[in-house]
């Protein structure tokens, strides 16, 4: 049985196709590795900071002079976070709101949102530690870790493609996703007075591409599409001699899809009719 709950847990996880599942299982498989190698540290009682270490070589630096030999770190810091909650509260996150991101949009649109966001956060963060003179002490020391800048980025992107879709929230009942995103980004901007200041900027940073990714794919242009796997060039002979003139597919109404896309924020993808379930098909292989 243990085999199959474990057979289960990893085509979830690598084989599903979902993103979301997939960022999920490998923060928590960082998380629990790190955890584990640092039980004998500790044990030890040999005053090896490995907390430290994971920080130092891991983390995202704010000193630029670093970066040459920890320009991997842009990636590396996104999957090790300090502390289990601060692991839980990413992850849940990051599963609530990528149901609603993979509703509307593509897995290759997540992964470019997810990681995108995690760059900006990085790059915000080094700098404004390298800006703002309160930092300037701080500097040769400081680094940043954790997905929150990513995970960040994915819930202001959900917000900013359907800013009227309610979640529910203990103690809160109904919270639409634009309040939400709003209410994080406010106390980020005042967290940057506090003393994970680096963190808030970077969270700033993830939501900065999460807005602009969703506002230039309304206007036409998707940035994932660098990702986008083009098909070789083949040239074949044609020996049919009927015309091989393709119909003209019907253009996409935007104002038809921004009115369906209002009414699932409302009711639910299950109220669609027929008719609008094909149109919204349509415009997501367009």
């Amino acid at each position: 049985m243990n085999n199959s709950v474990f057979k289960d847990i990893k085509n979830k996880i690598f084989h599903s196709g979902d993103p979301s599942y997939l960022y999920i299982g490998i923060n928590t498989l960082v998380f629990v590795v790190v955890a584990l190698i640092n039980v004998p540290f500790f044990l030890s009682g040999n005053g090896v900071n490995f907390d430290g270490i994971i920080r130092e070589y891991f983390g995202f630096p704010a000193s630029l002079a670093k970066l040459p030999t920890r320009f991997y770190t842009i990636l590396t810091y996104q999957f090790f976070h300090e502390g289990f909650l601060h692991l839980l509260f990413n992850m849940l996150w990051l599963y609530w709101v990528g149901r609603i991101f993979l509703d509307f949009l593509k897995p290759r649109q997540f992964h470019f949102v997810f990681l995108a966001g995690g760059f900006a956060g990085a790059i915000l963060f080094a700098l404004a530690f390298n800006i703002f003179p309160v930092f300037i002490g701080s500097i040769s020391t400081g680094n940043v870790i954790g997905s929150s800048a990513a995970v960040m980025a994915i819930v202001v992107a959900a917000a900013t493609l359907v800013p009227d879709y309610s979640i529910r929230l203990l103690l809160f009942g109904d919270v639409k996703l634009k309040y939400l995103a709003i209410a994080y980004i406010v106390l980020d901007l005042i967290g940057t007075t506090s003393q994970n200041a680096g963190g808030s900027f970077a969270h700033i940073g993830g939501a900065i591409i999460g807005f602009t990714y969703i506002k230039m794919l309304q206007n036409g242009t998707d940035w994932s599409n660098l990702f986008k796997k083009r098909p070789k060039l083949r040239v074949v002979k044609n020996n049919s001699p009927k015309s091989s003139v393709k119909k003209k597919e019907p253009s996409v109404d935007q104002n038809e899809i921004d009115a369906i896309l209002d009414k699932i924020s409302k009711s639910g993808y299950d109220k669609l009719t027929k008719e609008e379930k094909e149109t919204l098909f349509k415009a997501s292989n367009h």
